[in-house]
């Protein structure tokens, strides 16, 4: 079975931040109309998560309704229901879904904080916006959310 990808609607930013995080590609469509959702739907293989039923009956069986507003059950439903490995690393730029490349060390120095440069030496730039990154104080709190996730399915946005 191929890697799902997704198109997320307006109403689900923070997930779409997540599924980056998590490694998936999460394409999110901020403030397109319906139609143009569906065009775009249409164009891929991606998966429309949405929080407007009519909108992923629309969508066929590519719609995904998602009906709660609380982001670990919402996660925690599209890992389950998609099947996703949690255990991915980095790999997707959160700020634009671009793929983060591994870089050197030395290719950073100058675009991150000197604190931050001699506490890592992992580094990953993303191919499209250029932004770098690293695994600092924030994975900790990414760690605990995915050991969560992994734990069990939890309920179900619906």
């Amino acid at each position: 079975m191929p890697e799902p990808r997704f198109l997320l609607d307006g109403m689900l930013g923070s997930l779409a931040r997540w599924l980056r995080i998590l490694g998936y590609d999460a394409r999110y469509a901020r403030d397109l109309p319906d139609g143009e959702l569906l065009s775009l739907l249409s164009e891929g293989d991606r998966v429309l998560l949405t929080r407007d039923r009519q909108l992923a009956a629309r969508a066929g069986e590519r719609g995904e309704y998602l009906g709660g507003t609380d982001l670990d059950a919402q996660l925690a439903f599209v890992v389950t229901r998609f099947q996703l490995e949690l255990d991915r690393g980095p790999s997707r730029c959160t700020a634009c879904n671009g793929r983060l490349r591994p870089v050197d060390r030395d290719s950073v120095r100058q675009e991150v904080n000197e604190g931050t440069y001699d506490g890592h030496c992992d580094f990953w730039r993303c191919e499209d916006c250029g932004k770098v990154y690293w695994q600092g104080a924030h994975w900790k709190n990414i760690r605990k959310r995915m050991e969560r996730l992994s734990r069990g399915p939890g309920s179900t946005p619906r």
